[in-house]
């Protein structure tokens, strides 16, 4: 097993649009391409406004090829350009990070 973080870089102004298309097409999506979403959070980087949410794997395989098909998703395509506001983006920086177990890790 391996736990992959991501961190989104969201703006004030957005925030909310960011988080209802998340909370409503993005995880509902992302679950149906085998993404398990083991928790998610709000919280601030610089004293500006995130979204970091934690995802387990069985391999990173699987990870990489769930990844492919929620990217190509005809239904993401579409809500993201319906939500897409008129004044930029609603994503900004993305961090993403694989989590493997240390050998002295309890996780293992």
């Amino acid at each position: 097993m391996i736990n992959q973080i991501r961190i989104y870089e969201i703006f004030d102004e957005t925030k909310e649009s960011f988080l209802d298309r998340f909370d409503r097409h993005a995880a509902r999506i992302m679950e149906s391409h085998g993404f398990n979403i083991v928790a998610m959070w709000e919280t601030t980087k610089d004293e500006k406004p995130a979204f970091a949410y934690l995802l387990n794997w069985r391999s990173e395989e699987e990870m990489k090829s769930a990844w492919e098909a929620f990217m190509a998703d005809e239904e993401w395509k579409e809500i993201k350009r319906q939500t897409a506001p008129e004044s930029g983006n609603i994503v900004g920086e993305i961090s993403d990070y694989t989590l493997k177990p240390a050998s002295f890790s309890k996780a293992i």
